[in-house]
């Protein structure tokens, strides 16, 4: 496949888990010091289980639950920036790697943005790729539903994935996929 060829496809996640006071939070591979963290299987990342499901969705894979079930003991407590790697092998194994991920977190608490930095460095890290194609930002919902009444956290993704050839390296790249001159 030449670059000329390259298939881009867009997907979306969006993923909620409420507040379970015995769990430590965990939000784009950081633990982020509160008194709460979120109740699931798994540690509970909305962040990248959001990633995760616009990853699969954009490869027409299904979605996390699917692939990572709750109710499979070999997922009980396991790291989300694992389950993003996985995400990330199951794309090569269809033809594609991610390009580009934009995502937003909705929390009327913790602060999320001191936070920032670092979860983009991981989640960089987990796709193999650069931190500048990883974009992640926070906002409130301004005390409205059950986020905020402070209930839980929910977060949305878009992810940008691209087709790559048999012989190239299916990493995530953050780079542009026009043709080069």
């Amino acid at each position: 496949m030449s670059e000329s060829e390259v298939t881009v496809r867009i997907g979306l996640g969006i993923d909620f888990h409420r507040f379970d006071p015995e769990r430590t939070l965990v939000l784009g591979g950081v633990e982020i010091p509160y008194d709460r963290g979120l109740a699931g299987h798994s540690d509970a990342d909305v962040l990248l289980h959001a990633i995760c499901d616009a990853l699969l969705g954009a490869a027409a894979l299904g979605d996390i639950g699917q692939h990572f079930p709750t109710d499979d003991p070999a997922y009980e407590g396991i790291s989300s920036l694992e389950l993003l790697r996985r995400t990330v092998l199951l794309l090569a194994g269809a033809g594609y790697a991610p390009h580009q991920v934009d995502a937003v977190v909705v929390a009327e608490r913790p602060m999320i943005a001191p936070h920032v930095p670092l979860m983009r460095e991981r989640i960089a890290a987990a796709l193999g790729g650069e931190i500048s194609a990883v974009s992640v930002k926070a906002t409130t919902p301004e005390g409205m539903g059950a986020l905020g009444r402070g209930e839980g956290i929910g977060a949305w993704a878009v992810a940008l994935i691209r087709s790559v050839s048999s012989g190239s390296n299916p990493r995530f790249q953050g780079r542009s996929t026009r043709q080069k001159s």
